[in-house]
């Protein structure tokens, strides 16, 4: 468990990773906070959007819907790989999981994949994602044809491995939403081991520039 970062140390970390990232107005004190908690952080969670287009994506990021109000992230990744961050403290992002994949993730003991989860949003035993993580949704339709540019799983990895190496975690504390929720099937596309293995291998390193060679995998 951890507290969570500040802004600044979130803006640093996601930087020093080699991160290019867009600061959208507001986007410090933009969070949820007033109805629930925001920590203990354990973990940072990965999306789909199911939308397209960056600009209007952000904007629904940012102020969320009718039923669900924003932010619903802390940082929108876009095709091109930039994070744009529009919240800071609690989003609304996770909602309800699986206790026994939360307590895998702090654990950071499991294998290739968390346990499957069996809960989800208002199910019997249910906790509070929103809580303990910190999301990225990432602009694709989540449909399975729509493309993950090479960019953008990039910057998802290297967002990840920033949150990871500020807080001391290992890529075992990044997990899809899917992983979380039996409801939910995103990152469809972006297979979660795959990814924790690339993350892995970046936090094996120090942090390198936008343009460097990728760590061996």
């Amino acid at each position: 468990m951890a507290t969570p970062l500040t802004a600044d140390q979130l803006l640093t970390a996601l930087r020093t990773e080699g991160l290019t990232v867009v600061e959208h107005d507001g986007w410090r004190t933009h969070n949820r906070n007033h109805v629930g908690a925001w920590g203990p952080g354990n973990g940072v969670m990965v999306h789909h959007t199911a939308t397209a287009g960056a600009e209007s994506t952000i904007a629904l990021c940012t102020e969320g819907r009718s039923d669900l109000p924003g932010p619903l992230c802390h940082g929108v990744v876009t095709k091109d790989g930039a994070v744009h961050l529009i919240g800071n403290g609690r989003a609304n992002h996770a909602g309800g999981g699986d206790p026994d994949v939360l307590r895998a993730v702090v654990a950071e003991n499991y294998g290739d994949r968390p346990p499957a989860p069996d809960a989800h949003q208002g199910s019997p035993g249910a906790v509070d994602g929103n809580t303990r993580f910190y999301g990225f949704e990432c602009v694709n339709l989540g449909d399975g044809a729509d493309p993950w540019p090479a960019a953008q799983l990039e910057a998802v990895e290297r967002a990840a491995a920033a949150i990871c190496r500020a807080h001391g975690w290992t890529a075992r504390s990044v997990i899809g939403h899917a992983e979380w929720s039996d409801w939910k099937s995103d990152p469809r596309g972006v297979p979660m081991p795959g990814m924790r293995t690339k993350i892995a291998a970046r936090l094996a390193l120090a942090p390198q520039p936008a343009g460097a060679a990728a760590p061996p995998r």
